[in-house]
């Protein structure tokens, strides 16, 4: 049986114009990106150059020139205000205030603090004067003896020059008290501070700048299992409160989110 002859295919010379032409077509799409690149839309530059130059305090120059940065930065540094730390010389300047008061105090009041039934101490929340309950009242009275009124009359003439708000808070020991006139230790601490605080608007301090709390036994400054330790808790704590600058933030009501039952 004879042997089938093939036929060899004739070779196709013309096979680079494929190449050819995805080469041209490259080509031709590079130049037309860099042609729309080249485009500037003027209107729209116009608007970019402005914003850039409002928020950079610098020039967009047309056609990627880019300005000098040594000629430009000191308009730059003019642009931009030096952060200084916040409010330090106004917390300098209320420190120096309260230091002042607390001089002031402890002039007015200097036996009664070598005696030890005043103490006057200053902090970040202000000046406070802790005066021992023994020195104003009477054990569970509320009226104020006839030799504490000097003491306060003094420090209202301090308190009357100055412009801060002022705190007046009651304390009491942990002894339980029930009467008539006090159900607990909490009536009795309040209307002590009550007392005060009107002594002191009495004696030119404007009412508006008082606020009294009782707040009964709580924050006891010593130990109520010794005899010591309760007289130190029966007090009035007078406290002008430093105002600190402060920015305030209001929380968006769309920050909350809903509590939602477990």
């Amino acid at each position: 049986m004879a042997r089938k002859k093939y036929t060899e295919e004739p070779e196709n010379h013309e096979r680079w114009l494929v190449s050819y032409a995805d080469f041209m077509t490259l080509l031709f799409a590079f130049f037309v990106v860099m042609y729309a690149i080249s485009s500037v839309n003027d209107g729209k530059y116009r608007v970019l150059s402005t914003a850039l130059n409002g928020a950079f305090g610098t020039v967009v120059v047309p056609g990627g020139v880019i300005p000098d940065l040594k000629n430009s930065q000191s308009a730059l540094i003019e642009k931009f205000p030096v952060i200084k730390p916040r409010n330090v010389e106004s917390l300098r300047k209320e420190r120096e205030k309260m230091t002042t008061v607390a001089k002031d105090v402890l002039s007015a009041l200097e036996p009664l603090v070598r005696e030890g039934k005043v103490k006057v101490t200053q902090t970040s929340r202000g000046v406070s004067i802790e005066i021992n309950a023994s020195l104003l009242f009477a054990p569970g009275e509320a009226k104020l003896n006839e030799d504490s009124i000097q003491a306060l009359n003094a420090i209202a003439g301090v308190l009357k020059l100055d412009n801060h708000s002022i705190q007046v808070e009651g304390f009491t020991d942990n002894v339980p008290i029930k009467n008539s006139t006090f159900p607990s230790n909490w009536e009795l601490s309040a209307v002590r501070a009550s007392r005060v605080a009107r002594l002191f608007m009495e004696n030119g301090v404007d009412e508006n700048r008082i606020t009294a709390v009782g707040q009964g036994p709580k924050f006891p400054v010593g130990s109520n299992d010794t005899v010591d330790g309760r007289a130190r808790n029966r007090r009035v704590t007078v406290t002008i409160l430093s105002v600190l600058p402060e920015t305030p933030i209001d929380v968006p009501v769309n920050t909350l989110k809903p509590i939602l039952p477990q």
